[in-house]
């Protein structure tokens, strides 16, 4: 029987355009899901579709990603793109936590808790994630996708107007894990292709990636197991 490994991400691209090589070359020897949190549908200036239901949309773009990947099972929490909140920190946990109980993961993937890019949806998913998988002992380790400070370096002119705060990457010396993921490029980027509705952000990761090694890089927490009662 092979291990589980769940991807746990805030919004349909971010599996591509984040760990999307290490969850292809993850699911030729495991089973691998993907939570995501919310459907996508913010209406951003950068959103392309102009008719239609862009939640379901991103939802089927996600869908073809996950296939591309190897994903086998892709389990949407339909919260609202951009209001992840306090308020709703238990009501996600708890959603996630059913999901994780059903799959009994080994690991789970999330991005690092700056929110890799400095979005706050990824920030609270990977706070939440870290509190329900260490709380309730569902997997033995957290991989944290992150950057390392090449991509910042190499990318400096280009984010300083993508956000207002933009996370510095890691040095070589901080990251735990780096993946090299030359053999599955074309998956990855096959995967990013998928999410067409976010065309501009596609471009501008693509432009980027080709400027960067092919590695992903992960900072690895692991989570204490449950205590014995017996």
């Amino acid at each position: 029987m092979k291990k589980v490994i769940v991807g746990i991400f805030a919004h349909p691209d971010d599996e591509a355009m984040g760990p999307g090589g290490t969850l292809a070359l993850l699911s030729q020897t495991h089973d691998v899901y993907i939570i995501c949190v919310t459907n996508g549908d913010a209406t951003i200036g950068d959103c392309l579709i102009k008719n239609g239901n862009l939640g379901q949309i991103r939802q089927k773009e996600l869908e073809k990603s996950a296939k591309i990947l190897g994903i086998k099972k892709v389990f949407f929490l339909d919260f609202k793109d951009g209001e992840l909140n306090n308020n709703l920190y238990h009501e996600i946990a708890a959603k996630i936590e059913n999901v994780l109980k059903k799959l009994k993961a080994e690991i789970i993937i999330t991005f690092e808790m700056h929110g890799l890019s400095g979005h706050l949806d990824h920030i609270a998913v990977s706070m939440i994630t870290t509190y329900i998988v260490e709380s309730k002992k569902l997997a033995s380790e957290i991989w944290y996708f992150c950057h390392s400070e090449i991509f910042n370096n190499t990318l400096k002119d280009e984010l300083k107007d993508y956000f207002i705060y933009f996370p510095n990457g890691y040095k070589k010396s901080e990251i735990d894990n780096i993946i090299d993921i030359k053999d599955v490029w074309d998956k990855k980027i096959k995967a990013i292709n998928c999410h067409k509705s976010q065309l501009i952000d596609v471009e501008k990761n693509l432009r980027w990636l080709n400027k960067l090694p092919k590695e992903e890089y992960f900072l690895i927490r692991k989570t204490p197991p449950a205590e014995n009662t017996s």
